[in-house]
């Protein structure tokens, strides 16, 4: 028996349902939500790295030794430090919505895509867990204002000078000259001499024996 089989013919993709000047809006509007939202970002952190200007005014001008020396420097990390974070939150999230808009628009079926996007995104967390921990940590160090450069802290590892800090590491001179890197995540336990009123240990015996020696020093003199 010969049998016979019916060749189904190629049609064309149907190009009468892709959207090309939609998707070419949806990119417009993509760039031009990131271009607005980076320059929203970037005024609010000048101004916030600026600081109030309440306290220039003449009239406040006694208030101004108050303030710490490294007040500025401080919140300058912090504010750049945010600012980069904020831009990269709305920079992801920005094109991503973009990309979704003009595939939809190109007529492509996002759902497998997204589908894929989040196995993947789940395998990496799961991959990654300690530098999202790390990274998650140098944020709330950052904005909790936990220490900054050019204070002197002390962890569960070392007693030193904060020289660098980032998301991810601070790095730290120690008192006999190494320096430290310390994963933001493993700090468990961080004390600051630079924000209380930190007393050494030897200071109350050294002034313990400088009173001894006056009184001595007294009592030789009455005799």
């Amino acid at each position: 028996m010969i049998s016979l089989t019916t060749i189904e013919p190629i049609t064309a993709p149907d190009i009468s349902a892709v959207n090309l000047p939609g998707g070419l809006i949806s990119l417009g509007i993509g760039v031009a939500v990131w271009l607005v939202a980076s320059f929203v970002i970037t005024g609010i952190t000048k101004r916030v790295a600026a600081g109030s200007t309440l306290f220039k005014h003449s009239h406040f001008r006694w208030v101004a030794p108050a303030f710490r020396a490294l007040d500025h420097e401080r919140r300058v990390q912090r504010a750049h430090t945010i600012g980069a974070l904020l831009r990269s939150v709305v920079g992801v999230l920005v094109a991503v919505l973009t990309i979704v808009y003009v595939l939809k628009y190109l007529d492509v079926d996002v759902a497998p895509i997204l589908t894929s996007v989040g196995i993947l995104g789940v395998a990496i967390g799961f991959g990654a867990q300690q530098l999202i921990r790390d990274f998650l940590a140098g944020i709330f160090i950052t904005i909790e204002d936990q220490y900054g450069i050019g204070d002197i802290i002390e962890t569960s590892e070392v007693v030193g000078v904060v020289e660098a800090m980032n998301l991810r590491i601070t790095r730290v001179l120690a008192e006999d000259g190494t320096i430290w890197y310390l994963r933001n995540g493993e700090i468990l336990r961080v004390g600051n001499r630079s924000q209380g009123t930190y007393v050494p240990p030897d200071a109350p015996a050294a002034e313990a024996e400088a009173d001894e020696a006056d009184d001595a020093r007294q009592q030789k003199a009455g005799e």
